[in-house]
């Protein structure tokens, strides 16, 4: 059964056609009907900006377009009314009947009301939250937690066959500083400059210890390896309960390891060498990226010949399309602004259409409000707030639901002391 929107849009699509076949105006039928609920819903239920969208090419004013099409929309069994409001908006009123045949027709398909198959045969792979998995999910994690879960509940009943991944970051420089870090305070020793803070740490350090009697009398470097190996698996696995928790699940766990263990990096700057845009330039191996927009070309493989974290990202994308996803579909944070570019120059590099194969959604950040000022600071984590203090503090629902009322490219703010008051209020109590 068609929804309102569609059978709307199909509606004022047919009204355009015949004004155009009786000669009242002169414009090719659009591609799509912009329609959006009013903000005041004494302006109807639905209004749409077309008539100014067709003014132009109607070498009209856009109420006497307007005018026109409502005239040939008339009224039908889903609309009761259609007004024109300022220069030119034209506002629906629908058929108080058709609303209740839609109530029916969503219990009546219970929990398969909405699902389509608009994506029937499409094989996406949606990667979100990806941290790394030296310390807890904290609050940048929540939001694509609840955003990501939620959008490939989406996909999925939109017909695709939807792949949920966790790319696991568990090679690199920043898992040496980890183990150090546990490492060191395990053995009462000052945490390395740069390694992980917070009393995670700590506790983590006391618990890998707990399980593994005589850790700390191993010899180096096995003692740093013991201790950075046992830290890992301890916090993903927690990483993952927290994640069920919240209700997110993945139905994979990729790890960036597996990549360079299977040879699968290597395999990857192949597969772009044989399309042409590798070159060799001061000993190293570079990508030429800015042959598809990138503001500047990438490194490979470096002079020494050792392999760069752009390598990974390259031979992660591609293992992706050959693993037969069609869509490849990247969660970002923030500070990834600058990743949009060149992953969009590695779908293009290997061949792809970078304006299909592959999409980047970088989210904004998130601030929690309480007490009514900033939070800043995590009892656990020292410099954070976790997903569990939040979940603790108002609820997975609550949480949920806040994270992905906002579009994701604009910062939001959290207030708690709003999701925990049963007023009006609070949007998810008004929701209830």
């Amino acid at each position: 059964m068609p929804s309102q929107i569609d059978e709307l849009s199909r509606v004022i699509t047919e009204a355009i056609a015949r004004a155009i076949t009786s000669g009242q105006i002169e414009a090719s039928l659009p591609e799509a009907i912009p329609l959006e609920r009013p903000k005041n819903r004494d302006h109807g239920d639905y209004a749409t900006s077309i008539a100014l969208q067709l003014a132009k090419a109607a070498g009209k004013n856009p109420r006497e377009v307007a005018l026109i099409l409502q005239k040939h929309i008339g009224t039908t069994p889903l609309i009761s009314a259609v007004d024109i409001a300022g220069p030119g908006f034209l506002n629906f009123t629908l058929n108080r009947a058709s609303q209740a045949n839609l109530v029916n027709s969503i219990i009546e398909s219970g929990a398969k009301y909405g699902q389509g198959n608009s994506l029937s045969g499409v094989r996406i792979n949606l990667e979100f939250i990806s941290a790394n998995p030296t310390g807890p999910l904290h609050l940048g994690h929540t939001r694509w937690a609840a955003v990501g879960d939620a959008l490939g509940r989406v996909l999925s009943a939109a017909g695709a066959d939807i792949s949920r991944e966790f790319y696991i970051n568990d090679r690199g420089n920043q898992m040496d500083l980890f183990g150090a870090s546990l490492e060191a305070a395990a053995l009462g020793k000052p945490i390395p400059e740069d390694g992980y803070q917070g009393n995670y740490i700590h506790d983590l350090a006391l618990e890998v210890v707990g399980a593994n009697n005589g850790i700390k009398d191993l010899p180096e470097p096995a003692r740093l390896v013991e201790f950075r190996e046992r830290g890992y698996q301890l916090q993903l696995n927690q990483q993952k309960k927290v994640l069920d928790t919240f209700g997110t699940h993945f139905d994979t766990w990729f790890s960036e390891r597996s990549l360079h263990d299977a040879g699968s990096v290597e395999h990857g700057i192949d597969v772009l060498r044989k399309q042409g845009h590798v070159f060799e330039l001061a000993n190293a191996t570079w990508l030429r990226t800015t042959d598809f927009g990138d503001d500047k070309d990438r490194v490979l493989t470096k002079s020494d010949g050792s392999l760069t974290y752009f390598s990974s990202d390259t031979a992660y994308y591609i293992n992706k399309r050959e693993r037969g996803f069609d869509i490849c579909i990247y969660m970002l944070g923030a500070d990834h602004h600058g990743y949009v570019g060149r992953l969009k120059a590695i779908a293009a590099c290997a061949g792809d259409n970078p304006e299909y194969n592959i999409h980047v959604l970088i989210g904004q950040l998130v601030k929690i409000m309480e007490g009514g000022e900033e939070v800043k600071l995590s009892k656990r984590a020292g410099t954070i707030i976790t997903l569990e203090e939040l979940v603790e503090k108002v609820g997975v629902d609550a949480a949920r639901y806040t994270l992905i009322r906002y579009p994701v490219e604009t910062p939001m703010v959290m207030d708690l002391d709003i999701l925990t008051r049963n007023t009006n209020e609070n949007p998810v109590y008004y929701v209830q």
